[in-house]
C-alpha cells in the first residue's frame, strides 16, 4: 500500500528531496502519496509560487499523486490542519504516514499525544496556565511538561504530536513514521540543506538560492512568479477599515477587532501591523492567520460549516499514482474530484482565494486554471 506524507513545499527544497529519498529507500516499491496545501499556508501566510507549479515540482520529484488540502483546514491551527490532512490520507486507504522531525523520537512524541486526549487534568493545567498569562502554546508545553516530563518545542515535533493525535484520537490505522530533519528552521543562512523559510527570505532580497533547491524547483522561481504576503498588504488595510463585522471573521477573538480598527491607520505594512498586534496572548502565527482569514473574508459560520473532508481532489498524478487511484476508489467513501463543481461551498471559497491569490500579479490564467484544469479518472 502507499506511503503519505504532508507538505507545503513552499518551496520544495533539497531537504524535501532528501526526505523523499529517505522514504523511497524505505519503501522502494511503494506509491507517495501528497496531501498539499494549496496558495496558503498552516501559518497564514500566501505560497511563494502557485498550486500548479508546486504540482509539476512533485511530479518532477518522483511523486506519485498529489492531493489539495482544502483552504479551510490549511489555515487553520495545527490540530485542525492536521486533521484534514491525515483524514485524506485516511480515506486514500494510506497505511504509513511519514513526517519529517526534529527528534526523530517517535516513542515520545506518541507519548506527548497520548497526554492531550481526552484528558481532563491536561485540560485544567491548560487553563490554569492561560489564567495566569502564558498564550495558547506556552500552556499547552508546561501542562506537557508536567504530565510526561518531556519538553517539544520544535516546529516539526509539534506538528509531528499533532499528527499522531489524530491518528489515535480517530482509531485511524495509519502508522505514523519519523524522519529526522538535517537543517535549523532558524537558520537564516543559505547552503545545501536550508529551510523554506531561509530560502523565502533570501528571494526576497533578490538573492541567490540556487545551491539549497533543486533545478526542476529553480526554474519555477521567476521574479514574476513570486508571492510575498506584502504585497497583499493594501488588500488587507481596505478590508480593515470597510469590514463593520470584523468579529465575524474567523480566528478574530473578541477585542482585538478594535485594536485592528485603531492600528490600520497608525502602519505602513503588513510586518508592522503583526508587530504591533503582536503580545503575550496574541502569538505571531495566530495573528498571520487571523489577517489572512480577514483577507478572505472567511467568517466564524464558514469555520463551523467545514468541519469536515466531504471530497478528494485530485492535483496531478503520473501512471504509478492513477494505477494507485483505480485500485482504491471503489472504496472510498467520498467523492474523488478532479475538475471543479459549482455549487460546492468549499471549492467556491477556493476558488475565492485563488481569485484573491492572484490580484498582485495580475494573473488571469490561474484564475482560469482553477476550474478549467482538470485530470481524467474521476470518480
Amino acid at each position: 500500500m502507499a506511503v503519505g506524507i504532508i507538505a507545503e513545499y513552499n518551496p520544495f527544497h533539497n531537504g524535501h528531496l532528501y526526505h523523499l529519498k529517505k522514504i523511497k529507500e524505505k519503501f522502494p516499491e511503494e506509491e507517495i502519496v501528497l496531501v498539499m496545501n494549496g496558495h496558503y499556508t498552516q501559518r497564514g501566510t500566501v505560497s511563494i509560487i502557485d498550486k500548479w507549479k508546486k504540482v509539476e515540482i512533485a511530479k518532477k520529484a518522483g511523486i506519485n499523486l498529489i492531493v489539495e488540502l482544502p483552504f479551510p483546514f490549511a489555515t487553520q491551527s495545527a490540530d485542525f490542519f492536521s486533521y484534514g490532512a491525515i483524514t485524506i490520507l485516511e480515506k486514500l486507504k494510506i497505511e504509513k504516514f511519514v513526517f519529517g522531525s526534529e527528534t526523530e523520537d517517535i516513542k515520545t512524541l506518541t507519548t506527548i499525544a497520548k497526554c492531550q486526549i481526552n484528558n481532563k487534568e491536561f485540560d485544567c493545567l491548560v487553563k490554569l496556565y492561560s489564567k495566569y498569562g502564558e498564550n495558547y502554546p506556552t500552556a499547552i508545553s508546561k501542562a506537557i511538561y508536567d504530565l510526561t516530563g518531556e519538553k517539544v518545542n520544535a516546529p516539526n515535533d509539534l506538528l509531528g504530536v499533532s499528527y499522531i493525535k489524530v491518528i489515535l484520537a480517530n482509531k485511524y490505522k495509519i502508522k505514523p513514521i519519523a524522519i529526522k530533519r538535517l537543517n535549523n528552521y532558524h537558520d537564516k543562512n543559505i547552503s545545501t540543506i536550508a529551510s523554506a523559510t531561509a530560502i523565502r527570505e533570501n528571494l526576497l532580497l533578490n538573492k541567490d538560492v540556487t545551491k539549497a533547491i533543486p533545478n526542476f524547483t529553480n526554474i519555477h522561481l521567476k521574479k514574476e512568479n513570486l508571492h510575498f504576503i506584502e504585497q497583499y498588504f493594501n488588500l488587507l488595510k481596505y478590508k480593515i477599515i470597510t469590514e463593520e463585522n470584523l468579529n465575524q471573521i474567523a480566528t478574530v477573538e473578541e477585542g482585538i477587532e478594535n485594536l485592528l480598527k485603531k492600528t490600520i491607520y497608525e502602519v505602513s505594512s503588513y510586518q508592522e501591523l503583526i508587530e504591533e498586534l503582536k503580545s503575550k496572548r496574541y502569538t505571531y502565527n495566530k495573528i498571520t492567520r487571523m489577517l489572512l482569514h480577514i483577507l478572505m473574508g472567511f467568517t466564524k459560520e464558514e469555520a463551523k460549516n467545514f468541519r469536515e473532508i466531504t471530497y478528494i481532489r485530485i492535483l496531478g498524478f503520473d501512471k504509478k499514482g492513477q494505477k494507485y487511484l483505480r485500485k482504491i476508489k471503489k472504496n472510498v467513501e467520498i467523492p474523488i474530484i478532479s475538475k471543479f463543481i459549482r455549487n460546492n461551498k468549499m471549492l467556491e471559497l477556493e476558488l475565492k482565494a485563488t481569485t484573491i491569490y492572484a490580484i498582485p500579479n495580475n494573473e488571469k490564467e490561474l484564475i482560469k486554471k482553477e476550474y478549467t484544469n482538470h485530470l481524467q479518472n474521476e470518480k
